[in-house]
């Protein structure tokens, strides 16, 4: 809200919407990228396509992880008192937040959509 309103406050929205418009076209290329099948993905019983979801997956949670890591400590750089830029902190604050949101949201949807295939009749 004070961003919006104060002095300087529109470039600083503005190089949010810019780092969050990078990270969900980097997200986005991650997910065309995980949605190809590679030759020879598809070689047996074992399913691994839902191996390639797995991996793509985990590899979200380990992003998101790492987001939540990095936001961590440049918000205790700054509460010792190194020269860390604030604006850098709440960027990275702010995509750790958006971040969780989306996995929260995508873990939802999948809890969602396992009740629904199990409450289906046989």
């Amino acid at each position: 809200m004070s961003g919006i309103d104060g002095i300087g406050g529109g470039a600083m929205s503005v190089d949010r919407v810019l780092a969050l418009r990078a990270q969900i076209l980097e997200r986005n290329a991650a997910l065309a990228k995980a949605n190809e099948t590679p030759a020879g993905a598809v070689t047996g019983a074992s399913g691994s396509k839902s191996a390639t979801f797995a991996a793509s997956m985990e590899d979200a949670f380990k992003q998101v992880n790492q987001a939540q890591s990095q936001a961590g400590a440049l918000s205790e750089a700054y509460e010792r008192g190194e020269t860390v830029d604030i604006a850098k902190v709440m960027l990275a604050r702010q995509q750790a937040s958006v971040g969780f949101e989306a996995t929260l949201q995508v873990r939802n949807k999948l809890l969602s959509a396992y009740k629904d295939i199990m409450s289906m009749p046989v």
